[in-house]
């Protein structure tokens, strides 16, 4: 049942990195067709993470109050009408829209697909089971650029969104046919705005989660600095063609999916606490190191090396905090799913527009985003502290409540755990 629940809750938060690293090849050509620039063609990546935001915000709440399959599904049919739509945009302007509007729809699959995961898991088994997401879903950031440059060979960057839509129909049935309700009608909220309203003010006031929260949205939006800037960096500065910028871009997301279950098997040893403040140290070292590089212009190969440190940092980053932030709010798991990933892209949407801004035949503007916001991950967990707790209140089991989320025969036992019991022997509390 996890195997398969991972590939397709995987599946379903694959729709951000394959959404934005598909068409990063096509980057240069999207600007010479549509009569644009660099700046302009960055707005396109910027719209679609401040859309994946804004629509976690809408689907998180509606899925604590209808369900997790109904926004689903709804979510997957405009994610595909989008992606067509963006396919025959006449205008960088009207790709911006189209793209804003592919992100809120696509923000269903990331935010539902992890509100479900806390329907199941909580503490180092929800660390350790999202570590286990990641591994699916980071096969998107290795295929998606080598997919979009070999889609580039025998079509245009339209070709690259059509493929896309067909990524959106095939979820849409596999969510349709596998996927069953993980939130029980009786753990339902009602669909009241001010209840909603109250809901994230009680979540946005947790000073543990906003700790956890903005670790993870600084980190991430190192990554898309990363991610914004460098298609021209690695293309046009350092002569990389389409092809070539794509296996660097799949190399440094192994090194995600490699860190990630690295992740997974250190656990059994160290809390996820500790390992986030490993991860964020990391991080901040390896955008030093970017940095370092572009402002003494030294070669491709002392650039490529810091830079799959960030990149690869997340996977250790994003899973931990990720299960450290959720870990009191099961009740509201929806919500704070939203406001997570609201935080995650929106930083990153911000922080992506200012890599175009400065010396265009430099990497220096790049990479003095990620060295920023590599430091700001750290320097926020820093400072906010966040206080050490126990592991949530409960945790998977093994087999007896009637709970089928991918339609098979297994059932799923929730277990309170007794004060003072460790589940986990050879682990300190969080």
């Amino acid at each position: 049942m996890r195997v398969r629940l991972a590939l397709l809750l995987g599946g379903l938060s694959a729709f951000g990195p394959l959404s934005i690293d598909m068409y990063l090849p096509a980057f240069p050509e999207i600007a010479e067709r549509l009569g644009t620039g660099q700046a302009q063609v960055q707005l396109t990546l910027t719209a679609f993470m401040i859309g994946l935001a804004a629509g976690q915000a809408v689907f998180g709440p509606l899925s604590d109050a209808y369900g997790r399959r109904a926004p689903l599904l709804a979510g997957l049919i405009g994610y595909a009408a989008a992606s067509l739509l963006c396919a025959i945009a006449p205008s960088v302007f009207t790709l911006v829209g189209l793209r804003f509007a592919q992100g809120v729809s696509a923000a269903a699959g990331v935010v539902i697909a992890r509100a479900a995961v806390r329907d199941l898991f909580t503490g180092p088994a929800m660390a350790r089971f999202l570590s286990m997401l990641m591994l699916v879903s980071g096969l998107a950031p290795i295929l998606a650029p080598v997919i979009g440059a070999q889609v580039l060979r025998w079509s245009t960057w339209s070709g690259v969104f059509v493929v896309l839509a067909y990524f959106g129909v095939a979820l849409l049935v596999a969510a349709a046919v596998c996927l069953r309700e993980t939130l029980p009608p009786q753990r339902r909220r009602p669909a009241d705005p001010r209840g909603i309203m109250r809901t994230y003010a009680r979540v946005a006031t947790d000073r543990t989660f906003v700790a956890y929260t903005t670790s993870i949205g600084f980190v991430s939006a190192a990554m898309f600095a990363y991610i914004a800037g460098s298609p021209f960096v690695l293309q046009e500065l350092h002569g990389l063609t389409p092809q070539q910028y794509s296996f660097v871009f799949g190399a440094n997301a192994l090194g995600l999916m490699v860190f990630t279950q690295l992740n997974r098997l250190l656990l059994r040893w160290f809390s996820p606490r500790a390992l986030l403040a490993a991860g964020l140290v990391l991080s901040a070292l390896a955008g030093g190191g970017v940095l370092a590089a572009a402002l003494l212009e030294l070669p491709l190969a002392y650039l490529l090396p810091p830079m799959f440190l960030v990149v690869a940092s997340l996977g250790v980053v994003n899973p931990n905090a990720t299960a450290l932030a959720m870990a009191d709010h099961g009740s509201r798991a929806g919500t704070a799913s939203a406001l997570l990933g609201l935080v995650q892209f929106l930083i990153g949407g911000l922080a992506a527009p200012l890599v175009g801004i400065g010396d265009s035949a430099s990497a220096v503007p790049m990479a003095a985003v990620i060295a920023a916001m590599s430091g700001a991950g750290l320097l926020s967990f820093a400072v906010l502290r966040p206080t050490k707790r126990r592991p949530g209140r409960y945790v998977l089991q093994s087999r007896t409540e009637r709970f089928d989320p991918v339609g098979s025969q297994e059932t799923v036992r929730i277990a309170p755990v007794q004060p003072g019991r460790r589940r986990f022997p050879g682990r300190s509390r969080n």
